[in-house]
């Protein structure tokens, strides 16, 4: 895909006219295909808690997004931003970490036979195996974002992956983690393979992020055809004790 095609891709949205949608791809899926689970304030948009820990901002957040953002959080709360700007004076950034973004239009999908599609009632086990291996956040109701697969060895859940961000014509790929004893099986080739197969058979292209000092997994991503797209930047802010909420 060249970059001419993402272009013509952009999002329709008055704020983001011009963009491509996986430059803002919180908002672009807050304000698309996610926009059932968006609680909202003007242009400010969130997941619940329990879905996802991520707030999106408008392009070119204005003053009054973010006094939208304050509105929205509640004075001397911690929110995770996607693609944090300089936030104004009085606003502390609690937390910065670089990323990048790959797109997977690269990527050749495969179904796995092994792979079996997590429910509810796994939301326990994989909130155990996300615990024991840290591959970014994962709440009680994100399984609701996407569909989530997994492998299994004599019953217990080894190996997960699934879909978080719903830009519009993309699917972004993510929780992807295997338990340190199943290592080196090629389990997360696997999964990253068969998720990127059902969201091609949709018509969408996958995308994922990962820390930038994650090189390991950067190394695996690019080998199955991922294509570093842009630099991203999460982080964390505190909304000011006495910042006006009108």
């Amino acid at each position: 895909m060249t970059e001419r095609t993402e272009v013509n891709r952009s999002a329709g949205n008055g704020r983001a006219a011009g963009r491509h949608v996986l430059d803002h791809a919180a908002w672009a899926s807050l304000t698309g295909p996610h926009a059932h689970f968006a609680e909202r304030r003007g242009d400010v948009v969130r997941y619940p808690e329990d879905v996802s820990p991520f707030l999106a901002l408008p392009p070119d957040p204005r003053p009054s997004d973010w006094a939208d953002l304050a509105a929205l959080a509640g004075p001397g709360a911690v929110v995770t931003v996607a693609g944090l700007t300089d936030p104004p004076p009085g606003w502390e950034v609690v937390a910065l970490i670089p990323g990048v973004q790959l797109a997977g239009d690269g990527v050749a999908p495969a179904p796995d036979p092994e792979a079996v599609r997590l429910k509810a009632d796994d939301v326990p086990e994989m909130l155990d195996l996300v615990a024991r291996t840290q591959p970014g956040p994962f709440r009680p109701r994100t399984i609701e974002m996407g569909v989530y697969l997994g492998i299994r060895r004599n019953g217990r859940l080894v190996a997960m992956a699934g879909e978080r961000l719903h830009p519009p014509g993309w699917t972004e790929i993510s929780a992807v983690c295997t338990d340190p004893e199943f290592r080196r099986q090629g389990l997360a080739t696997r999964l990253v393979r068969a998720v990127a197969a059902g969201i091609r058979a949709r018509g969408e292209t996958p995308f994922l992020h990962a820390a930038a000092d994650n090189t390991n997994a950067i190394r695996l991503y690019e080998s199955l055809g991922f294509r570093l797209r842009r630099e991203v930047m999460f982080g964390s802010v505190r909304v000011p004790e006495n910042v006006p909420v009108g």
